[in-house]
């Protein structure tokens, strides 16, 4: 295979009109500035509180970009748009921070439609949620704690939220559809890789259906997934893992600093990039137990996939492999790697406008905090709209 290049805007944007090209363009161009992202940000925090009739303007703009629409039924243009050039899509239902009974069912039901869209749609390879849409974040980071969980009430509400993550990966499970558990915290990690390892071992015997997420920023994942490679072949399942760099890093950072505890994530990049590309390495040489899915933006890691599974004569689809990226960024991975013949899928987040924000909040300010990121989005938008403008 010649070099790897994911330098062609054409097949990049080649599913974007002039016109939703260029509104991805000035899009990432006020991304691109940092201060305008935080005084953005700041002012439609407060028109929404305010109750501003705004959301009309987030609709038109950043949320078409990252989002695919308020429901599933929204989501349908997407999904068979991103079908026709043969990338998946993954529903995240991104509704975030109601920690109560009734958001917890409105979760389970919400997840239970995306697997069964994903029943009826080949384009859907994947459903997606955080155990924080159906546990108590307190309950998650009480069980990982040596004194564990207090009082009868506490331990009652546990077991009634495991009991809905029974029903979600049982759901999966009769449907044969593929379900990854997103990750979180640390403070709360431990509780999340327990419960999505005991789903494992219950469902992942014949088939992989559950997968977990392993955040390669902490200096202790690469590890965790070797132990858990090892549990799985020992005990006669097969480990579903995504594999991401890590989304919490101001967070951790914080948490760490006022609780005096040692940080539990890598002090730079590099070192974050070379667990990741070792994990990479890792799983494709233990392919008899795994099955996994790079979540990255990154392309010297997607050119290393690429290149470890032509090594090991490996076809481009195979099954147990695949690539994602989001919904709206690093269109030029995703559709190149698509028109090649490998497995690429995006993660398309839904929800009410006023319910994802927070999700959205967190794309604009992740842009702004990895070094170049916003800078390449824009760079390659803006070389396509010069290329289309010769033509």
């Amino acid at each position: 295979m010649k070099e790897l290049s994911f330098e062609d805007t054409q097949i990049a944007f080649e599913a974007k009109s002039d016109f939703q090209l260029k509104k991805a363009y000035w899009i990432f161009a006020t991304m691109n500035q940092n201060w305008l992202v935080k005084l953005g940000t700041f002012f439609i925090k407060l028109l929404l509180f305010l109750h501003f009739p705004i959301k009309k303007l987030i609709k038109i703009s950043i949320f078409q970009q990252f989002c695919g629409g308020e429901t599933i039924k929204d989501c349908e243009s997407t999904i068979l748009k991103l079908g026709k050039s043969n990338i998946g899509t993954i529903l995240d239902y991104s509704v975030e921070g109601e920690e109560n009974e009734k958001s917890f069912q409105k979760t389970k039901e919400e997840i239970i439609l995306t697997i069964l869209k994903a029943k009826q749609d080949l384009h859907i390879p994947f459903a997606v949620f955080k155990l924080t849409g159906i546990f108590k974040s307190e309950l998650l980071e009480a069980y990982q704690t040596e004194a564990g969980i207090q009082t009868e009430e506490e331990d009652a509400e546990f077991q009634h939220s495991k009991e809905i993550l029974l029903e979600i990966c049982q759901k999966a499970y009769d449907e044969k559809i593929k379900l990854f558990i997103d990750a979180e915290e640390s403070w709360i990690q431990n509780s999340i890789d327990e419960l999505t390892y005991e789903m494992m071992e219950k469902f992942n015997q014949s088939e992989t259906i559950i997968f977990n997420t392993f955040q390669m920023y902490r200096t202790d994942m690469l590890e965790n997934l070797k132990k858990i490679t090892a549990i799985a072949q020992e005990k006669g399942f097969t480990l579903g893992a995504k594999l991401v760099r890590g989304a919490y890093i101001e967070k951790e950072r914080l948490r760490a600093h006022e609780d005096e505890y040692s940080e539990p994530i890598h002090k730079d990049k590099i070192d974050t990039d070379r667990d990741f590309d070792a994990a990479i390495q890792f799983c494709v040489e233990n392919l008899n137990t795994i099955k996994f899915c790079i979540g990255t933006h990154n392309e010297i890691s997607c050119k290393l996939l690429c290149k470890l599974m032509e090594h090991q004569n490996l076809p481009r689809n195979h099954e147990s492999i695949f690539f994602a990226q989001l919904l709206g960024m690093s269109d030029n991975i995703s559709y190149t790697l698509a028109k090649l013949g490998y497995n690429v899928a995006k993660y398309v987040p839904y929800g009410p406008v006023e319910s994802v924000m927070p999700y959205l909040f967190r794309r604009a300010e992740e842009n702004t905090s990895i070094a170049g990121q916003t800078s390449r989005e824009f760079s390659l938008l803006q070389k396509e709209v010069l290329r289309r403008k010769k033509k």
